[in-house]
């Protein structure tokens, strides 16, 4: 992928792309980071797979949903699982933070009513974020490299780390009582590359 042109289409925030937009930074690598206000997205959605963003062009051709442009760039550019298991581990968990993730979008954002809003947000903070956060402090125990698969810096990293720092549902997860995930957290920032990223990165509400 050293030579491949890509382009990657979301709206102005961080949202569901930030964790591509990441490990690009990581990588090193320069890419068209097309970014839209969502009165924009007529425009842009003819040009998506399945009228959904993001999407990531490679070369001219788009592709789309979430998980897999995560994976893709994370196999491409060296942070994916380097056999079957640790790739088996690492999609493990990615989709146990989308058990998290997606309940939280729809509270926050297809809520019927302020009622309902207001209960989903109330369950999430006191059920579903602990929850999830305990799992992972339990991974890090388990794994015992201060990385959550294997001893380098990996999707799964890169994933909670946008999670915990400003993404979307950042606002439900209170990491302060789970000191593994918060040296996690600190090894993620220790990366040069992605310092850099976050210390020049557009302000976004999500």
């Amino acid at each position: 992928m050293a030579n491949a042109k890509l382009k990657l289409l979301y709206f102005e925030d961080r949202g569901r792309a930030e964790v591509s937009r990441i490990i690009l930074a990581a990588a090193g690598k320069e890419y068209e980071d097309v970014r839209f206000p969502f009165e924009d997205w007529p425009k842009f959605k003819p040009e998506t797979p399945y009228g959904q963003a993001p999407a990531l062009s490679v070369d001219g051709v788009v592709y789309a949903q979430t998980l897999a442009i995560n994976g893709f760039l994370a196999r491409e550019f060296g942070f994916h699982g380097k056999d079957n298991l640790e790739t088996f581990k690492i999609d493990e968990i990615a989709h146990l933070w989308e058990d998290f993730f997606t309940p939280a979008i729809n509270v926050l954002f297809y809520s019927e009513d302020e009622r309902a809003k207001e209960a989903g947000i109330k369950k999430i903070r006191e059920e579903s974020a602990p929850r999830t956060l305990t799992f992972l402090e339990g991974i890090l125990a388990k794994n015992g490299t201060g990385y959550y698969v294997s001893d380098r810096l990996t999707l799964i990293d890169i994933l909670v780390f946008e999670g915990v720092n400003g993404g979307t549902c950042s606002q439900f997860l209170d990491a302060s009582e789970y000191p593994l995930i918060q040296k996690n957290f600190e090894l993620v920032r220790a990366n040069e590359r992605i310092a850099s990223y976050m210390a020049t990165r557009k302000d976004s509400q999500w």
